[in-house]
């Protein structure tokens, strides 16, 4: 619960920076250096190690702080001034989020409307065509100027058969956590609980399906990271979309713990109104995917 005076509380001196820095930097170490091993084409590589090792130090992290927040929450400490910071730090975290993939989907309009023209022979650029002569620019790209050295595949992933079903489970999972919060508002635990669990469903079989989606475009189109720029971008915009799907999921099964535990009230329950913020940001995301990566 939260205090009804001003004052704002100022937690001791914590650990948990520095080992949030150190496996952050350990994990990105890691999965540049699987990267580079992947193109060099080495058989080994100790970068999933390290990134697995970064990852540990991540995940304990994560949990020795929330658990801190949850405590002094629970404990009264925070006051509504707190309430207001943290609103302002999710806010600003969300937007850091929405330019994250407003910087994927920059790439993507730059490759389909300026460079990739450029290279086909049009526009005022288009002499750079001389760099392939007979490249025709079309997209999806399924014949790259080298095609020898990146193989392009064989066909792209049909919008409606499996992303449309994804788009309908994301979509309706949105709708579900809504309703789970104007559950908790009204102080109704049962519907509270079924609305979120539904959620977390949804979530699941959306990371299912886009896992079977992989296999299959690996497989059977021969879309891979290293079929040119339409499989990296591809990969690049649904694989890190899949990844905050893991965490908004990660998310929603730790609020489903705690509501199970009895935390949350009608008035005070602002780590599960953040956590549903997430997932309609995440929901609002894969909207942009289906349309621009998908259809179009």
């Amino acid at each position: 619960m939260s205090q009804t005076h001003e004052q704002y509380y100022v937690p001791a001196q914590s650990k948990w920076p520095i080992i949030a820095t150190i496996g952050l930097s350990t994990t990105l170490y890691g999965l540049g250096a699987w990267f580079n091993d992947l193109s060099a084409e080495r058989a080994e590589s100790n970068g999933p190690l390290i990134m697995f090792v970064g990852a540990l130090f991540l995940a304990y992290m994560l949990h020795g702080w929330f658990a801190d927040v949850i405590r002094e929450s629970r404990g009264g400490l925070y006051s509504a001034q707190m309430d207001r910071s943290f609103r302002w730090g999710m806010s600003w975290f969300i937007f850091s989020e929405v330019m994250f993939f407003v910087a994927f989907f920059g790439a993507l309009f730059y490759v389909r409307t300026i460079s990739g023209p450029w290279l086909g022979g049009e526009g005022d650029k288009g002499v750079t065509n001389m760099l392939w002569e007979g490249f025709e620019f079309t997209w999806p790209l399924l014949s790259n100027p080298d095609n020898k050295l990146f193989p392009p595949p064989s066909a792209v992933i049909d919008a409606w058969q499996l992303p449309l079903i994804n788009t309908i489970l994301l979509v309706t999972s949105s709708f579900t956590v809504t309703f789970a919060h104007h559950a908790l508002k009204k102080n109704k635990r049962g519907a509270l609980k079924a609305w979120l669990a539904v959620t977390l469903v949804l979530a699941v079989a959306f990371l299912a399906l886009q896992v079977e989606e992989y296999i299959f475009a690996y497989q059977e189109l021969g879309l891979t990271l290293g079929s040119g720029i339409y499989g990296a971008t591809f990969f690049m915009l649904t694989g890190f979309h899949g990844a905050h799907v893991t965490m908004g999921a990660i998310i929603l099964a730790v609020m489903l713990v705690r509501i199970m535990k009895g935390h949350f009230d009608a008035e005070q329950h602002f780590g599960f109104e953040a956590a549903s913020w997430y997932w309609h940001f995440v929901d609002v995301v894969w909207i942009g995917l289906f349309i621009f990566v998908y259809v179009l």
